[in-house]
Formats: structure tokens, sequence, C-alpha cells
């Protein structure tokens, strides 16, 4: 059992007047370097929740866009289910179905509609996968668009790791025969209030994209699937499984090791499976990722976030993303699907992880 206090973590968003605070999991592996063996103990208690709840039921899972990436694809694999995930990304050759998540930096939302047509007629539930949900609208966004695109009735739930709705919420959820799950209930009512107590005066490291010829080990690894298209749970993880394999035999990591995994924004399940391994290899070992998300970095001692490393995207050279407390390790892998030429992202990620005293660091691209 898990309470507020083991997860919740309140931070402060920049420049976003539709919410100025941002609930920072600690535990998740997106915005803070967590031991993988936490979060993935945290995601099998949310796994276990859903299969006593839909034992018997053929279940679509869909993971939301960018932090609830890893916990979508956790919670397929141990249930073995239809898994999808949202996506900020172009796929080419395929047909989308397009919402918005109103209170987010990056607004635009879809889903492979290309895909959800071949699974539609063989679920009799789609459970949508969230790190948090305040008021349910972005989901409801969706619901709506999946119930007026196909005819078949389709029954649907939320699982997320905190649930932040109010009576008015739950009663809009109730009144559509939404189920919600989740580890922890929060309350949001003091949230802006904590959120703006906090100075903002931690260190901010602006971007650099000029590579001095810092020296660094780049691999490709194959054995790639997108979890952006559908999959099934068990089949992904024998997918990283082999991508591990691959990771494993072209890097030198030994043992009793301080590890840092980065992986980078949507791309976060193959980095803390890959972390995990590591871990149980007898090393310490962090986990955490990029993200688009502009967050304010506070010197206070119980803020969440203390500093931030602004990056060019490896997947969009004209897109500006962040990474949080790098820390020095004595070895840092940075794990991406990124299928760009977006030489800056790299090079600005480089440089951050470089900047830290961290002087080995590996770069695996992962290519279908």
């Amino acid at each position: 059992m898990y309470t507020e206090k083991d997860l919740v973590r309140i931070a402060k968003r920049e420049n976003n007047m539709k919410r100025q605070y941002l609930v920072v999991n600690r535990l998740q592996g997106k915005h803070i370097p967590v031991s993988p063996k936490e979060a993935f103990s945290m995601f099998s208690e949310l796994a276990d929740m859903v299969k006593a709840r839909y034992e018997g039921e053929t279940l679509l899972l869909i993971g939301f866009a960018e932090t609830a990436t890893a916990i979508g694809a956790a919670l397929a694999k141990e249930l073995n289910t239809y898994y999808m995930q949202t996506t900020r990304e172009n796929i080419r050759d395929v047909e989308y179905l397009f919402f918005s998540e109103s209170h987010s930096h990056a607004t635009e939302q879809k889903l492979v509609k290309t895909d959800l047509d071949t699974v539609i007629n063989k679920i009799d539930r789609i459970i949508f996968v969230e790190d948090e949900v305040t008021t349910g609208n972005t989901i409801l966004n969706i619901i709506n668009i999946i119930e007026k695109e196909y005819s078949r009735k389709i029954k649907f739930s939320v699982a997320s790791l905190l649930n932040g709705m109010d009576e008015k919420s739950e009663k809009v959820y109730d009144e559509r025969n939404i189920d919600t799950l989740y580890l922890v209930k929060t309350n949001h009512g003091k949230y802006t209030e904590i959120a703006q107590r906090f100075k903002g005066d931690g260190v901010y490291h602006t971007c650099n994209i000029k590579n001095e010829n810092i020296p660094f080990q780049e691999e490709t690894v194959s054995n790639y699937v997108n979890a952006r298209r559908l999959n099934l749970g068990g089949d992904y993880n024998k997918c990283c499984e082999k991508m591990w394999e691959e990771i494993s035999g072209k890097t030198d990591i030994g043992e009793n090791k301080n590890v840092l995994v980065i992986g980078t924004e949507e791309f976060m399940y193959p980095a803390l499976f890959a972390a995990k391994k590591i871990e149980e290899n007898n090393n310490i070992v962090r986990c955490h990722s990029t993200t688009r998300s502009p967050i304010e970095v506070s010197s206070e001692e119980e803020y969440p976030l203390h500093q931030r490393y602004e990056l060019k995207s490896l997947y969009d050279n004209d897109r500006k993303t962040f990474i949080y407390d790098i820390g020095r390790y004595d070895m840092v892998i940075i794990i991406t699907d990124s299928y760009s030429d977006a030489e800056d992202g790299v090079n600005s990620l480089i440089n951050a992880v470089y900047g830290c005293g961290n002087e080995k660091i590996c770069l695996i691209k992962c290519k279908a």
C-alpha cells in the first residue's frame, strides 16, 4: 500500500496559467531518477488491481504519452493484454484519432486509428493508463471520439497511480459507467498554494548543442517494436529482452557500479527495463527520462527538482526538451528510439551528461 506522502511531490510549472503546479511521482522514473526495482514494484501493484477487477475480460490498455507510457507497457506485460500508447510523434501511413490535453504544455494527443480498427471487435474493455488523473476530461475527450467512431458498445476504465478527481468529476464518470482504479487518492486543493511557496531559484543550464569532441560510445540494436502501434504486452516484453541481450553484448557495464539509464520522451519503458537488468547484476542504478515538461527548479531541500538542463529533442531539432538532476555516475547509458538525424538533440544531451562529470557515456539507438 502506498500513501500520498510516499509518491507525491509538488513542483511548479513554468509559464502555465491553466495549471500552475505539477504532481511529480518520485517513483515513476520520469523526472526524478529512481531505482527501477521501486518503479516496477509500484507498477505491479496497479497491475494486480486491474487483474483482480477484470479477470476473464479481453482488454486493450492505452498508455498516455508521455509520462504514462512505461506504466502502460508494464501493466500490459504483466497482464499480457493488447497495448498501444497515445503519441505526439508522427507515424507514416496511418490514420489517427486526434484529441487534446488542455492543461498540458503540449496539448495535441493522437492514437493510431488504423490499429484500433483491427482490435476494436476483439476486446471487451479499453483501459486508459495514466500516472495521474485530475479532472478526467482528457480521457473523456478520447472516449467520446471512440464512441462516435465505432458503433460497437465498448466498456471503459481508467487505471492510474494517482487519482485527484473531485466529487463533480467522479459523478460524471459514475454516470457514464467508467471505472477508476488507482493506488493513491490525492487532494489538489492546496497544490497551487504549495507550488507558489517555492522560490524557483534552482540551477538552470541553457542548451549547449556544440559537440566539443566529447568521447562517447554509440551502438545500434535491433528487435525494436514501436509501442505507439498495437502490440501484445508479452510480445513487447520479449522484444525488450532481445534488445537487452544486444545491449549487454555491446556494453561493458560490469558489477558494483553506479549507473544511470536515460530514456527519451515517450520512450521510457525500454530504458527502465534495461535499468532493471543492470540493477539485478549487482549495480546501483537510477533511471529517468527527458521530457517536454518545462518545470521550475528550486533550491529548497523539500522541492523535488533542483537543476534543469535545457535540451534539443532527439526527435526534432526545433523542439525544446529538458532533463532534471542528472548527477554523477560510473557510467551513463542513453536509450532512444529516435528515428531522425537530429544531431543537435544528441549533442545537447551528451553535453549535459558530460558536464556533470560523467566520462563514460553510451548512446543506444533502437531500430526496427
